[in-house]
C-alpha cells in the first residue's frame, strides 16, 4: 500500500506534521505486517481547515450532484472488495471468507442504501406559508472503531456526503488499513477537495483533537461507552452536536415454546459472529430454569463446532480478538465467572488447543450465571456466552432490561403476537424476532449509555442535517 504512512487532506494524500509511526498488528500471529503514520493536533487542524473551506461550496450541491458522486463511490468500492478483505482480515483478525462476504459487503450495502434514500428524501416542505428545510449541520469529526470498520465507516461517511457535509475521519489505528483504501477510492471516484479528510491517530491525541475543535460541528462516534463519554466531554465547551454508537450486553430471551436446538444454535451464532466483537450480540441468553441443562447442551455442541485459527488458515470460522489488551480483557472476564461461580459448559480460559500464539480465545458458554456477576453486566467482546435461568418471562423482561445498556434485544418465540407485545417492552433501541435477515433499511443505535442518534438509511442522514425554519416564506 502506497499511502500507509500518508494522511488524506484537502483532496491530496500528504505526510505528517511530525513524523510519528505506529506498526499495526497482524492478530494472528502477533507480528506487525504495516506502519502507519499517526497524527498530531496540527495535522487535525489542517484537516478541519481543509473541511471548513470546502463546506462553503458543498453544502450548496445539488442533491442529482450528490446522488451522481454516491453512485461513482459505490462503483469504484465493488472494485476494491478484494483488497478491503484483505486488509481487514489481516489487521482485525476476520477469517478471510467472512471478511469479504460481512466486512466488506456490509459496507457497499450501506452506500447502496444511501444512494436510495437520497433519491427520494425530503429537505424542505412548506408549513402555513413558512418553509422548513433541512440543512447539512457542517464539518463532521468522525471517529471509527476496529470491530466492523468498513460498517461503520460508511454508515458515517454515505449520510454525510449525502446531506451535504464535510468531513474529518479518525479510523481505529489498531485497524486503520481499510480506511486508507477507502480513502483512494473516495479520491478516485472523484469526491471535491476538502470534502473528506483522513487523520489517522490515537484517540488521547487525534481523537481528543477533533471532538474540541471548534471549527467542527458535529462529532459522531462509535466505540466503548467509556471512550464516548470522553469524546461529549472534550465537545461540550463548543456545544457541538455528539452523536454516540456505544457498547451492549444485549439480552436473548428463548421463550418455552421455541425448538430449543434450533433457538440455541441461532443464539451461539449471533453472540460468536465476528469471534464476539459486535456491540450488539446476544450475549445474555435467558431460558426456562427447568431447560437449562437442555440448553447447556445445546450451547456445547454449537460452541464445539467453531473451529478457531488464523484468518488466512483453511477453515477457521472464529478468528482471533484484535489486540493483546482485548485479549487479556476477555480472559480476566472468564477468570471472574468461575471465580464468582459461574458453570463452565465449554471453553474457558486460555488458548485454544494446538495454538501457541496469537490472540485467539477459547468459545465459551457459561451457564448459571446470575445477575449480580461481571460476565452478566459487563461487555465482554468476545466469544464468550452466558446462560440465566429464569422462572417467568415476566422475570426474563425484567432482567433482560436490567442493565446500563440499551442497543439490542433478541426475542425468540413461536407465538408472534407475544414477541410483539414484549418488544416494545424493551428498553433498546433494536429488537430482533427470531433472527430475521439483517436490515440497512432499519434504524440502528441505542438507548441508555449504549448512546443516542441513529445511524443506517433515512435515519442517519437526519442525523446529519439541522432544522431550519424560514417564517414568511410564502408572504405576499
Amino acid at each position: 500500500m502506497s499511502h500507509d504512512s500518508q494522511f488524506y487532506i484537502d483532496g491530496a494524500w500528504v505526510a505528517p506534521v511530525t513524523p510519528k509511526f505506529l506498526d499495526v498488528i497482524d492478530p494472528s500471529n502477533e507480528e506487525a505486517f504495516a506502519k502507519i503514520a499517526m497524527g498530531s493536533k496540527a495535522d487535525v487542524d489542517k484537516a478541519v481547515a481543509a473541511a471548513k473551506r470546502a463546506f462553503s461550496t458543498f453544502a450548496f450541491t445539488t442533491r442529482e450532484a450528490r446522488l451522481a458522486l454516491l453512485r461513482r463511490i459505490v462503483e469504484v468500492y465493488k472494485t476494491r472488495t478484494g483488497d478491503l478483505a484483505l486488509a481487514v482480515s489481516r489487521e482485525m483478525g476476520a477469517p478471510r471468507d467472512f471478511a469479504l462476504k460481512e466486512q466488506v459487503s456490509i459496507g457497499l450495502a450501506h452506500l447502496e442504501e444511501m444512494v436510495g434514500t437520497l433519491e427520494t428524501f425530503e429537505f424542505e416542505r412548506v408549513k402555513r406559508g413558512s418553509l422548513v428545510i433541512k440543512e447539512p449541520v457542517g464539518v463532521v469529526g468522525m471517529i471509527t472503531p476496529w470491530n466492523w470498520p468498513l460498517n461503520q465507516i460508511t454508515c458515517k461517511v454515505a449520510p454525510a456526503l449525502a446531506a451535504g457535509c464535510t468531513m474529518v475521519l479518525k479510523p481505529s489505528e489498531i485497524a486503520p488499513l481499510d480506511a486508507i483504501i477507502f480513502a483512494e477510492i473516495l479520491d478516485e471516484a472523484g469526491v471535491p477537495k476538502g470534502v473528506f479528510n483522513l487523520v489517522n491517530g490515537d484517540g488521547p491525541t487525534v481523537g481528543q483533537a477533533i471532538a474540541s475543535h471548534p471549527d467542527v460541528d458535529m462529532v459522531s462516534f462509535t466505540g466503548s461507552t467509556r471512550a464516548g463519554i470522553l469524546v461529549a466531554k472534550a465537545a461540550a465547551d463548543t456545544v457541538k452536536r455528539v452523536h454516540q454508537e456505544l457498547g451492549g450486553k444485549s439480552a436473548n430471551i428463548l421463550f418455552p415454546d421455541v425448538d430449543f436446538a434450533a433457538a440455541v444454535k441461532k443464539g451461539v451464532a449471533g453472540c460468536f459472529g465476528n469471534s464476539g466483537q459486535s456491540c450488539n450480540a446476544p450475549t445474555r441468553m435467558f431460558v426456562p430454569r427447568d431447560r437449562q441443562d437442555e440448553v447447556a447442551a445445546f450451547a456445547k455442541k454449537a460452541s464445539e463446532k467453531y473451529r478457531v485459527g488464523a484468518a488466512d488458515a483453511e477453515g477457521t470460522v472464529l478468528g482471533p480478538v484484535v489486540s493483546k489488551a482485548q485479549f487479556d480483557k476477555i480472559q480476566n472476564l472468564i477468570e471472574s465467572g468461575i471465580a464468582e461461580g459461574a458453570t463452565v459448559v465449554t471453553g474457558g480460559p486460555g488458548l485454544p488447543p494446538g495454538l501457541n500464539r496469537g490472540y485467539f480465545v477459547r468459545p465459551t458458554i457459561f451457564a448459571d450465571v446470575t445477575p449480580d456477576m461481571r460476565i452478566a453486566r459487563e461487555e465482554i467482546f468476545g466469544p464468550v456466552l452466558s446462560i440465566m435461568p429464569y422462572d417467568t418471562v415476566e422475570e426474563a423482561i425484567e432482567r433482560a432490561n436490567d442493565t446500563v445498556y440499551g442497543l439490542a434485544s433478541y426475542i425468540q418465540t413461536k407465538d408472534i403476537e407475544k414477541a410483539r407485545a414484549v418488544s416494545r417492552r424493551m428498553r433498546s433501541g433494536n429488537v430482533y424476532i427470531n433472527y430475521p435477515v439483517w436490515d440497512a433499511g432499519l434504524p440502528f443505535g441505542g438507548y441508555k449509555q449504549s448512546g443516542n442518534g441513529r445511524e443506517y438509511a433515512e435515519y442517519g442522514l437526519d442525523d446529519f442535517l439541522e432544522i431550519k425554519g424560514i417564517a414568511g416564506y410564502e408572504a405576499a
